[in-house]
């Protein structure tokens, strides 16, 4: 039975993808920064493990009690809506720090037992963001697009010993709590100078239209894992499939 490793699995993308490869028959190790073992149904073959990806200690220890892993799936992150004038760079830090330094941090992690062992996968969950500019969004976007390329680096370091390295692209989705970490962090949306384009960018949110939903993204990264002639970059749901053939 293989072991499949998953960032930020309290809600949302990697809450539904733990679901997806527990169903299947897989060993999976949920990790969050604070457990909750009953936002996933009881398993024998389920682990519940603190991990807070910005702190060396934390990933240390998840890694280590983890144990031997087939599949890494870093889903970690969260997200901040404000003119980029008017975003403290405190916030900007912190973006960075978990959507793209804790991805790598990770990864680095969990690289030697897959290149010894010659087999392993790893499965990078960014944004069609990076796809297609969206105003209000410039630091989380920059902090995804730069996961994008590390990812597509890294897989060219990794091909030699037979480790694979994917992306997972999900488009807007309303199962997430993306929308509400962007908007408790929210800060110049009210400031005068910018009030026409936050009006208009939320109306555009607010139109009806192609979504993704959380089981798009769980079974893009089951493919990601599990083909081995899927692409690089794998777009998830019907917005982020139209955003993909759009570039």
């Amino acid at each position: 039975m293989k072991t499949i490793l998953i960032t930020g699995c309290s809600s949302g993308f990697g809450l539904e993808t733990a679901k997806y490869f527990l169903e299947r028959d897989w060993q999976v190790v949920a990790t969050m920064r604070t457990p909750r073992e009953d936002v996933l149904p009881p398993s024998e073959h389920l682990r519940v493990l603190a991990l807070d990806v910005t702190d060396p200690d934390s990933i240390r220890q998840a890694v280590a009690a983890a144990g031997p892993i087939d599949a890494l799936v870093n889903n970690a992150g969260f997200g901040a809506a404000a003119p980029f004038e008017t975003i403290p760079m405190a916030t900007v830090r912190e973006l960075f720090e978990t959507n793209t330094f804790g991805t790598m941090a990770v990864t680095q992690a969990v690289l030697p037992q897959f290149r010894e062992r010659k087999a392993g996968v790893v499965v990078n969950v960014t944004s069609t963001v990076t796809l297609r500019s969206i105003p209000l969004i410039s630091a989380y976007t920059a902090s995804k697009a730069a996961v994008n390329a590390f990812t597509e680096v890294m897989a060219l370091e990794l091909e030699p010993f037979g480790v694979r390295v994917r992306l997972v692209l999900p488009g807007r989705s309303p199962e997430t709590r993306f929308g509400d970490s962007a908007r408790s962090r929210a800060q110049g949306l009210d400031h005068e100078a910018y009030a026409d384009l936050v009006k208009s960018v939320f109306a555009r949110f607010a139109e009806p239209g192609p979504i993704t939903h959380a089981p798009d993204v769980a079974e893009a990264v089951w493919r990601a894992v599990n083909d081995p002639s899927s692409p690089m970059r794998i777009p998830a749901g019907a917005d982020a499939v139209i955003w993909a053939e759009a570039n």
